[in-house]
């Protein structure tokens, strides 16, 4: 099971990267995990893992005294809204945009929240397409299955 099948509603008016990460099926009392337990955990490859921290996306990942990467639980929720924004289709220099407001603070809340509202009407618009697409489908689906029983 992945942790984005998992993952709870976060409350209205609650930033899910300044609130405290809701409970996960992960092991308990862990809350340090290597690059490939959070590759098991997400389906995002290491290379992605590596590039969202190399473009500021996935910054100040701890590292253990070797040097090896440590995520967190809150990484891991903030993986999950990386991976949700992805699926909008929200280009990556948005999300990083976002992911430096956050970092910013509290101040930023108009702005962040105007670059989510921006990405929420985008994405009602790709659904309206997406709607009207089907629609055709539809009608091709519905000719092809009753000429198909005439002839």
């Amino acid at each position: 099971m992945t942790v984005m099948q998992t993952t709870q509603a976060v409350p209205a008016g609650q930033d899910i990267c300044s609130s405290p990460p809701p409970r996960h099926p992960r092991p308990d009392g862990q809350d340090r995990y290597t690059i490939s337990e959070v590759v098991a955990f997400t389906g995002l490859t290491a290379h992605t893992l590596r590039w969202y921290e190399r473009i500021g996306l996935m910054p100040h990942v701890d590292r253990s005294h070797t040097g090896q990467r440590r995520y967190t639980n809150r990484d891991l929720d903030w993986l999950v809204f990386v991976t949700k924004l992805r699926l909008t289709g929200m280009p990556v220099a948005d999300m990083v945009r976002y992911a430096e407001l956050v970092r910013q603070g509290e101040s930023t809340y108009d702005e962040r929240h105007e670059l989510l509202e921006s990405t929420r009407r985008d994405v009602l618009a790709r659904i309206d397409e997406l709607r009207d697409t089907l629609a055709v489908l539809d009608l091709k689906i519905g000719f092809y299955a009753t000429e198909g029983t005439t002839r």
